[in-house]
């Protein structure tokens, strides 16, 4: 009886620990569903976060191509320039865009027309920043992007996919900061750059522009994406005078004007682009030494010395070394900032290495360039320039490493650097002019070394007296126009909600 009972509760007991190791089961199998389901989705949030990420990368990096490229082409030196590729798209360098002009660089895609790309991705920002209806008001010039020009539109490459970048001026009110310090940001006057602060003075530096670009993505992802740019002038050293003639008391300054021709004067009365006196005087000539002051005047026939007319009393002739940097003073350093601006030129003739003796430009060489009030270009010759019998004008920087003989039948509108051998002479015809303004520096020997120590060899300017000519200009509308530019710097950069 007791055997028989046994039995029973070890069968009971065997047929629970069953039913326990069924529950067990169960929930290890729903613990592991419940495991694999969490990953199944765990991996598709990550899928879809990868695919958000890659998105959000894809059109950040598209809308950052089209304000640098907008960015690049505003260098004159670029192949693609504006200035090259779409005349009028922008006005001339050096000239200010008015706010209320807008420029699209636009970059449909290879089943889009770019006529249709501000409609179908219509351009709202502008409107926030101006106020409604100002973009339906405004002047707007388009223009192509490289991807859409030959030789890129020809090789079936993908480009990036922003649609458009806008280029256009800037002000108090668009910005909404108070830049003249009147406690209202309400000036709708454009901005400049003086290096480190905004300013509605156009006289303290180049013009800040705005470049906003749009990309789109063909799942629907949009990015807009903001600069404010303004070009870095390469520091240039100050003309405090018409004429700078560089010398020390070793080696002085030479000049000669034309004795039989009463009408050449060098004058420092500053001339606007159109040849109206400012009423700002600046100096007729400028020396580094009391006696290269001497020299020049003597250098100045009698009859005509009250012609040379500036900031004193004629002759305006004056020592600057008190006001001029110590940093440009000697050889190494006025060569390496000839060597900077060569770096940046928009042409340099001859191309390649320079060689000793120096060849011998003319002007035939500049004629190609197409130089104009609207193309002002930085041109570096690599040796001798002689433009006698050059009928032409020439408009921008121009920078002679050699001899440069002058030839009154060209008016030069912009800035002379004459920085190496430190030569100017000349003896032909005509009456024109040069307008802005012209630095002769002696850096180099005629072997083309460097002049060792601290002190600048002595300029020559040497005309001859049969020469005819107006002479010199002062001209700081001219000067600004002509400053080389070394990139377009970016002053802030941001992402605009959409």
């Amino acid at each position: 009886m007791q055997i028989e009972i046994q039995g029973r509760r070890t069968h009971r007991k065997r047929r629970t620990d069953e039913g326990i190791a069924l529950l067990i089961s169960i929930f290890v199998l729903l613990l592991i569903s419940v495991v694999a389901i969490a990953l199944v989705v765990s991996s598709g949030t990550e899928s879809a976060l990868a695919g958000n990420y890659r998105s959000s990368t894809g059109v950040y990096y598209a809308a950052l191509s089209g304000l640098e490229e907008a960015r690049g082409r505003l260098l004159a030196k670029n192949p693609d320039s504006f200035t090259t590729t779409a005349p009028g798209f922008l006005p001339s360098p050096g000239t200010t865009l008015a706010i209320g002009s807008v420029a699209y660089v636009l970059n449909p895609g290879p089943t889009e027309v770019a006529a249709n790309i501000l409609t179908t991705y219509p351009d709202t920002e502008y409107d926030n920043e101006f106020g409604g209806g100002s973009l339906a008001g405004a002047t707007v010039t388009t223009t192509n992007s490289v991807w859409n020009q030959t030789p890129l539109n020809g090789l079936n490459i993908p480009g990036p996919l922003y649609k458009w970048a806008r280029i256009n001026a800037v002000s108090e009110k668009s910005l909404n900061i108070d830049v003249d310090a009147d406690g209202n940001p309400d000036s709708i006057t454009p901005l400049y750059y003086d290096g480190a602060h905004f300013s509605n003075n156009p006289a303290v530096g180049p013009q800040v522009l705005e470049i906003t670009s749009l990309a789109a993505l063909p799942n629907g992802s949009q990015k807009l994406l903001q600069y404010l740019a303004a070009p870095v002038p390469i520091t240039l050293p100050p003309f405090l005078g018409a004429l700078t003639l560089s010398g020390s008391p070793a080696n002085g300054a030479a000049f000669h004007a034309p004795a039989s021709n009463s009408l050449y004067a060098i004058k420092g009365n500053d001339q606007d682009c159109n040849g109206s006196l400012t009423g700002l005087n600046y100096l007729a000539v400028g020396v580094f030494t009391n006696a290269d002051k001497n020299a020049v005047i003597n250098g100045i026939p009698p009859p005509v010395r009250a012609s040379y007319t500036g900031f004193n009393s004629a002759p305006d002739v004056a020592n600057i070394t008190p006001a001029f940097p110590a940093s440009l003073e000697t050889p190494s350093q006025l060569d390496a900032l000839a060597q900077t601006i060569a770096q940046s030129a928009d042409v340099t003739i001859p191309s390649g290495p320079i060689t000793y003796p120096l060849p011998t430009v003319t002007g035939s060489a500049l004629t190609p360039l197409g130089m104009s009030s609207t193309n002002l270009l930085t041109v570096v010759v690599n040796g001798n320039l002689d433009i006698s019998n050059w009928s032409n004008d020439g408009y921008g920087l121009l920078l002679v490493i050699g001899k440069f003989t002058y030839d009154p039948d060209t008016t030069w509108n912009g800035i002379i650097l004459v920085i190496g051998q430190g030569q100017v002479d000349g003896s032909h015809a005509q009456f024109k002019e040069i307008n802005g303004a012209m630095l002769v520096a002696k850096t180099r020997n005629s072997a083309g070394n460097l002049l060792p120590g601290s002190n600048l060899g002595g300029a020559s300017v040497q005309f001859s007296d049969s020469m005819q000519g107006y002479g010199v200009r002062y001209s700081n509308c001219w000067i600004q126009k002509s400053q080389p530019s070394s990139n377009f710097k970016i002053l802030s950069f941001h992402e605009i909600s959409q």
